[in-house]
């Protein structure tokens, strides 16, 4: 009997969901993940940024935020002097709050949210916790990658009950981004 109420709740829980988080161990294929989702929903208003790694010679020397409004910034580099740190890398919170203000302002016309990722070096910044909290909130239409550690606002995020939470593995990451689109189909959008 209780296997099978686990089994409503969880029904229950994923109709209600409004969020979904893909987590996954670094380099597992989260954000290629989320950027052939946004590919297939080109003809919808999306809303948010994905991450790009900035690489010099073969090696990776830092992260670009872009926009879906092509609007890009960096948001770590291993040239940046800044108290906020991620590894070797330095964080420009202020660039990140500049994409933040416009990326995640909610917004009636928007048909859906993209974030990639929510992490360490994002939640950096206080806009963008706070950008995120009121997204979840609102119930606004979101898919994101959440770090698969980390503790604070990472953990908080992954454990709300109108989240969705599912783990990308390498054997998963092929079908992960037609599975999302068929989450996201259920909900209206694509």
């Amino acid at each position: 009997m209780s296997d099978m109420h686990d089994k409503s709740n969880r029904a229950r829980r994923s109709l209600k969901a409004r969020a979904l988080h893909l987590t996954g161990a670094p380099g597992v294929g989260k954000t290629t993940a989320v950027r052939k989702i946004a590919q297939e929903l080109r003809a919808c208003r999306l809303r948010g940024f994905t991450t790009k790694e900035i690489r010099e010679g073969g090696t990776r020397v830092g992260f670009r935020l872009e926009t879906f409004e092509d609007v890009s910034a960096v948001l770590a580099h291993l040239s940046i002097r800044s108290p906020h740190r991620v590894s070797k890398y330095g964080v420009d919170v202020d660039a990140l709050d500049g994409i933040v203000a416009s990326a995640l302002r909610p917004s009636a016309r928007t048909d859906l949210y993209l974030i990639d990722e929510i992490g360490k070096m994002e939640c950096f910044s206080e806009r963008f916790v706070i950008a995120v909290e009121e997204l979840l909130d609102s119930r606004r239409l979101l898919v994101a990658t959440a770090a698969q550690r980390g503790g604070g606002f990472i953990e908080e995020v992954k454990r709300r009950p109108a989240v969705e939470l599912w783990t990308v593995t390498r054997r998963s990451r092929d079908e992960m981004p037609d599975r999302v689109l068929e989450w996201l189909r259920s909900r209206g959008v694509g």
